[in-house]
């Protein structure tokens, strides 16, 4: 049997419409690195990635492919990305920067999808609205626990798919002012997150669900925006709650007239 004949069932042609896809995932943290490892267990070929980060050793309870003696080297985390990728598919074009997302938009621009694994709203909010401007699908994906009193940890999550013509995720009630203000006044820096591997994990998982979906259209059902929430308490991903009101509107904040190049 080839590799990838048991993926065959996602449809004629859909392992080279796989293999001739550049995808761009940044972040390589948590949520990324499973994007990484699954996206080249599938086939893909074509990669922009970027973290500016090392490795420390509290990224050792979450980061896949990552190793003690990649944290004794003090090893970037697009090193061990690329390792995971080159280990599954030797022949992969990978374009990867220790650099923030917004130094290296060239390189962007070309990408088919982008999946965004990063824990600040505001800079969400700006890969979004650059993604929109050139009609790539961004997949955004991100979880935080949060304390209840007299009841265990609540841990919630999303997995969100914006497109351009669709609603934004200001429109879904994701991004709000209220978030946006608060993270302003930390001067953008969104601070650690309790993270644990599996619930990256399932998150990466359905986004990644979503990308490949989008390139072969196997299920012939996915034709809008995305917006699910993950229970980590009960096990469950579902539609929104606010997701059946708004997912018929038109988007406010991104006009399509406002797409290409910035004149």
């Amino acid at each position: 049997m080839n590799r990838f004949d048991r993926q065959s069932f996602l449809g004629k042609d859909s392992q080279k419409k796989i293999e001739s896809s550049k995808i761009a995932i940044i972040g390589l943290g948590g949520g990324g690195s499973h994007i990484v490892q699954q996206l080249a267990h599938i086939g893909f070929k074509h990669y922009v990635i970027l973290d500016p980060d090392r490795i420390e050793d509290t990224n050792l309870n979450r980061l896949i492919g990552a190793t003690i003696d990649d944290v004794d080297q003090s090893r970037y985390k697009i090193e061990i990305a690329q390792r995971v990728l080159k280990n599954l598919c030797p022949d992969a074009k990978i374009e990867a920067f220790p650099n923030k997302w917004q130094e290296q938009l060239n390189a962007l621009k070309k990408c088919d999808i982008i999946f965004g694994c990063i824990d600040s709203f505001i800079q969400r909010r700006d890969l979004e609205g650059f993604s929109r401007r050139y009609l790539i699908p961004y997949i955004d994906i991100g979880m935080d626990v949060h304390s209840v009193p007299d009841c265990p940890p609540r841990i919630a999550g999303q997995i969100i798919l914006s497109m351009s013509g669709c609603v934004c995720m200001q429109c879904m009630g994701y991004l709000t002012e209220k978030t946006l203000a608060i993270e302003g006044t930390r001067y953008g820096d969104a601070g650690s997150h309790p993270q644990v591997v599996w619930c990256n994990g399932v998150l990466a998982s359905t986004a990644v669900g979503l990308a490949v979906d989008l390139i072969t259209n196997w299920s012939s059902s996915l034709k809008e925006a995305v917006f699910l929430s993950y229970d980590g308490n009960t096990n469950t991903i579902s539609p929104d709650n606010r997701w059946q009101y708004i997912k018929n509107n038109v988007c406010p904040h991104y006009s399509l007239e406002n797409v290409g190049e910035v004149k």
